[in-house]
């Protein structure tokens, strides 16, 4: 794609990389095709080419418009469009920057400014979220519809973490949101790991990984909290950890990021350079391992959907369901499974009807084979889907965890 940035764009931090990201595209449209908002909405502005165009005409010195914001906005960032590009555009990252410049242009109308100041003033704190969350548990009753599918239907308790300490160590990142929605998950991914001959080091001054600052478009401080978990982790990463492992997808990827988001941090670019070749999700641990260790008796029918942050982002579709048959639990077929839940993050607040459609369309899918229950690999698409009050879902090192003998 020809392009000719203007020189007020010329001057942005990202410059040669937009201009890279655009003239990389071809205009052939295959990413519509799997695009979510677009098979919904129909619009060409809604799919990833006509957010190329409206990012290019804006940094080619265009007026940028409310319009501009809300077919921005829509984009879930799910990644499905690198999945099917053929010629290897990096549209999240041209989406980033075009985003930025969208928020300094247009002013936000009152109501989505504080929905986005109360997001990021909550959500990245571990202990407020978790007093939040049981605050709304205690008022379920009391609570319209809309608050109650935000709430997990079940909080189960974590279990006993191992006090085994093994000579192969890894650190977790215990996330955000997971702590007060689902605190077993972690719990049970030290009992697996505990099983392998792996010990998990916990790091407290770990923090938010940084994603829901920086996809709400105030990326400077989703940057300082990587910064700040960098500066967290170096320690057991000088003293010989094996990885940095996540549970959560989402957070995954964005701290298998870091090495790009801050190469231009002299401070910090050779250790987020470090930092990213050390995280791995779960799944990627547990691939090379003597799973016959854990002695997993399977019962279950599962389906599982594969967030976008796994299979799209980190490039890991396919590795859990590997697993999971590898443990004997039976999987039944997914249609449509490379398309997103709607859970996107904080999608799901910012744009919930569309959020909602997704979801449903997402569970209809999981749904066909008539497992007994869904996992998947990530704590907003655990609750979004769960939300809806239907199959139950859960995270799926918790099944295997369970079925241990």
């Amino acid at each position: 794609m020809q392009t000719n940035l203007s020189e007020q764009a010329k001057r942005l931090p990202r410059a040669e990389e937009a201009e890279r990201i655009l003239r990389s595209c071809v205009h052939c449209g295959f990413c519509n095709a799997t695009c979510p908002t677009y098979q919904l909405l129909g619009d060409e502005l809604d799919g990833p080419r006509g957010r190329i165009y409206l990012i290019k005409q804006m940094l080619e010195g265009g007026e940028v418009t409310t319009k501009t914001q809300e077919h921005l906005d829509r984009c879930l960032t799910c990644r499905n469009c690198e999945t099917t590009c053929p010629s290897g555009v990096q549209y999240h990252n041209l989406l980033d920057i075009g985003r930025e410049v969208v928020e300094q242009a247009v002013p936000r109308p009152l109501n989505e400014r504080l929905l986005r100041q109360g997001l990021r003033a909550v959500v990245p704190r571990p202990a407020l979220f978790k007093t939040l969350t049981q605050t709304g548990l205690a008022l379920r009753p009391l609570l319209p519809a809309a608050l109650k599918a935000k709430l997990p239907r079940e909080v189960r308790p974590a279990k006993p973490r191992p006090t085994t300490q093994h000579t192969r160590r890894v650190l977790l990142l215990e996330g955000c949101v997971q702590p007060g929605l689902s605190p077993n998950t972690n719990a049970a991914t030290a009992r697996v790991l505990d099983r392998l001959g792996i010990s998990v080091t916990p790091i407290r001054e770990a923090g938010c990984c940084g994603a829901v600052d920086y996809h709400l478009n105030a990326q400077e401080a989703g940057l300082q909290r990587a910064r700040q978990n960098i500066d967290a982790w170096w320690p057991a990463i000088e003293s010989g950890i094996e990885a940095i492992v996540q549970t959560a997808s989402g957070c995954g990827a964005f701290v298998k990021d870091y090495g790009h988001l801050l190469a231009s941090d002299p401070a910090y670019a050779s250790k987020a350079a470090r930092v990213s070749a050390l995280a791995r999700d779960l799944v990627e641990v547990l691939l090379g391992e003597p799973l016959e260790q854990l002695q997993v008796r399977a019962e279950q029918r599962l389906a599982f959907h594969c967030p976008c942050t796994l299979q799209h982002a980190q490039k890991l579709g396919g590795a859990v369901e590997g697993v999971l048959t590898r443990l004997g639990f039976g999987l039944t077929a997914v249609p449509d499974s490379h398309l997103c839940c709607g859970s996107a993050g904080t999608y799901s607040l910012t744009q919930p009807m569309l959020s909602r459609q997704l979801r449903d369309n997402k569970l209809n899918a999981l749904e066909s084979g008539k497992p007994d229950a869904i996992v998947t690999a990530n704590i907003g698409c655990q609750t979004h889907l769960d939300g809806a009050g239907r199959t139950p879902v859960r995270h799926w090192i918790e099944i295997v965890e369970e079925a241990m003998g």
